[in-house]
């Protein structure tokens, strides 16, 4: 069973940065695909970012140019740097994991004010 535990989010204003961080552990086999999801009120959760063990990447359109994605294999930690950020980008976000099942994480809240 893998846990996945994120840390990071917060309040912040428009145009301002947060960076998210998740560690994954319990894993007996190297974790493929690990990204970032997000959850808005009333909407379905939707692709932020994913990153492939061989650090291949793919953002959701929306957040192209503001977001880096990253990971540290040694350690497995993922990693989301927000930047520029819109209050359309309020939502829970969620740490996911492939590793011959898909996991997520319990999700951190992340709000940005006008």
């Amino acid at each position: 069973q893998v846990q996945l535990v994120e840390s990071g989010g917060g309040l912040v204003q428009a145009g301002g940065s947060l960076s998210l961080s998740c560690a994954a552990s319990g894993s007996r086999f190297s974790i493929n695909i690990m990204g970032w999801y997000r959850q808005a009120p009333g909407k379905q959760r939707e692709l932020v970012a994913v990153i492939l063990r061989g650090g291949s990447t793919n953002y959701a359109d929306s957040v192209k140019g503001r977001f880096t994605i990253s990971r540290d294999n040694a350690k497995n930690m993922v990693y989301l740097q927000m930047s520029s950020l819109k209050p359309e980008d309020t939502a829970v976000y969620h740490c996911y994991a492939t590793v011959r099942s898909e996991y997520w994480g319990q999700g951190t809240q992340v709000t940005v004010s006008a």
